[in-house]
This record gives C-alpha cells, structure tokens and sequence, in this order.
C-alpha cells in the first residue's frame, strides 16, 4: 500500500469528518451534561420497570434535555440529570408526579443533588488540563525514546483523534460529562501505542536500509505492521461494541467514544503520524541543502 504518496487522500478525510463536527457545534452547540454545565440529579427507586418516555413527558416541564436512566441491578432505580438548576419545590413536583403515577413513598426519593456551575467549570478545566499533560509527557517520552520529529508526529496525531472525537461527541448529541475524560484519556493512550509500533519500526528499517528516501522508509514499516495494527485494533472493537450493544445507557456513552477513538488512532498511526513525519524530515531535509548550499 502506497500510503504516503496518498496522503492528501486520507488528510481530506479526517478533515472532512471534523468539518462536519465543528459546523455542528457552530449551529446547534456541544451537548455539555451536568458534570461540565452543573444541574440537578435525581434518584428514585421505582420497584417496577417504566419507559423513558414516560418519565421524559412528566421532566420535559421542567428540562427538556434532561437525561434519563434506569439504574440498579433490576434496572428499577431511576437517575434524572438536569442541566436546569431546580429548587426544592421543582423537585418535589417531580416526585409528585412519580408518586402518583407508580405508587412510590417519600422513602423512594433516594437523593438529590445540585452542582453550581462553578463546579462545572472546575471539572471541565482539569478535563483539558489532564489531556494536555498527557500530550505534553508523550511529546517528552517519543522525543526522548527517538526523536523530537516522531514527537511532533505522534502529537498531531493525537490531537487528530481528539477532534474526531469530539465531531462524534457533536454529531450524535452525546453529553460530554465525566466519562468524557475517561473516555479521551483511554483514546489517547491507545493511539499512541499503535504510533510507537509503526514509528519503532521505521527506526530499525532505518538502521539497516543503506538507501533509502523517507516516503520509501515510511511506506515500507507501515505494510510490515499494518496487519498487528488492525488486528489488535479488532479484538479490542469487538469488546467494546459487546459492551455497546449489551450495556446500559451509561456504559454505552462511555462505550461509543471509545469505539470511534480506536478506529481513529488506528486510522491515525498509519495513515496520519507517519505521513506527518515524512513531511516534517523533507522539509527539513530540504532547508539543511539549502544552508550547507548558502
């Protein structure tokens, strides 16, 4: 596969998928939960199964982006978020109506707790604070373990993945709360390790390719490790869309980033980090001629 000469090819498609996600965002905004926005949550056992829709005609009153989820080992305990700030009567209107709709007792209210949006500010700043400084110790460790160019490469990379992300966070209205971070911090981590593979091997290709040009080096290393890429990146797929398909409303928030973040940083070890670097050591290569000719 000549994978580096196509380069615009794949560049133009993951522009064109975190395109679609900034658009989006401008137009109708980011899903920002109540971990990042503050809100109210909720909690209430039920002692019976119920439908979202029915709990969502009585909290659309009140917010009609609330979210809704059946928690508990019988799936009977049901958790309402609120990006609306409710006062202790909106509440009880809410249990109200429960009570009069499944015959609960005020011994079935089990919590309620707001956030202030300060405490959604905080969250959200150490959310990007933590993925800085994780891109900043990789950046640090690849220059370190090769070299300041696979750094740079591997970051691009990393940020590419960030932004495909959030475009699917955007595009299907996932609500970015504390799983979010989770959820990025695992993508990252996941992505760089298919990175190192490729890169690692285009240094011992180095090594032993007397001639050589890096669009040749680049394009060599990655068919020899394109096959362990994309397996490893199948069996992980395979768990995490069981987890998708078997799980509850909150592990499948957790479960559809992650599914897009491994597609993405498999997508980007081969087709983006390594045509970075190649451009970045041609460049470069190119203005050490023209020095050494000045």
């Amino acid at each position: 596969m000549d994978i580096i000469h196509q380069k615009k090819i794949w560049f133009s498609i993951s522009a064109a998928i975190i395109l679609v996600g900034l658009v989006m965002a401008l137009l109708t905004g980011v899903n920002a939960g109540i971990d990042f926005t503050g809100g109210t949550l909720m909690e209430f056992e039920l002692h019976q199964s119920a439908s979202t829709d029915e709990i969502r005609s009585i909290t659309d009153a009140f917010d009609t982006s609330a979210s809704i989820n059946f928690i508990g080992s019988d799936q009977t305990t049901l958790q309402i978020r609120t990006i609306e700030d409710l006062d202790h009567s909106e509440r009880m209107e809410v249990f109200r109506e429960l009570e009069t709709r499944y015959e609960i007792t005020e011994d079935d209210f089990l919590r309620a707790e707001q956030f202030g949006p300060a405490i959604g500010r905080e969250i959200r700043d150490r959310a990007f604070l933590s993925m800085l400084i994780a891109a900043v110790g990789m950046l640090i460790y690849i220059t370190f373990r090769f070299e300041f160019s696979f750094g740079i490469a591997a970051i691009i990379a990393l940020f590419h993945d960030i932004l495909v992300v959030l475009a699917v966070y955007v595009i299907f209205r996932i609500p970015l709360n504390s799983p979010f971070v989770a959820a990025m911090l695992t993508v990252l981590g996941y992505s760089i390790n298919d990175t190192i593979v490729v890169f690692d091997r285009i240094r011992e290709n180095r090594k032993t390719m007397k001639k050589f040009d890096f669009e040749q080096l680049a394009t060599n290393s990655i068919n020899q490790t394109i096959k362990r890429s994309v397996y490893t990146s199948l069996t992980t797929l395979v768990m995490i869309l069981a987890l998708y398909i078997m799980g509850v409303p909150q592990i499948r928030e957790f479960a559809l980033p992650l599914i897009a973040g491994i597609v993405s940083g498999t997508y980007s070890s081969i087709f983006i980090a390594s045509p970075v670097w190649v451009m970045i050591k041609e460049r470069t290569k190119d203005r050490n001629k023209m020095f050494a000719k000045a």
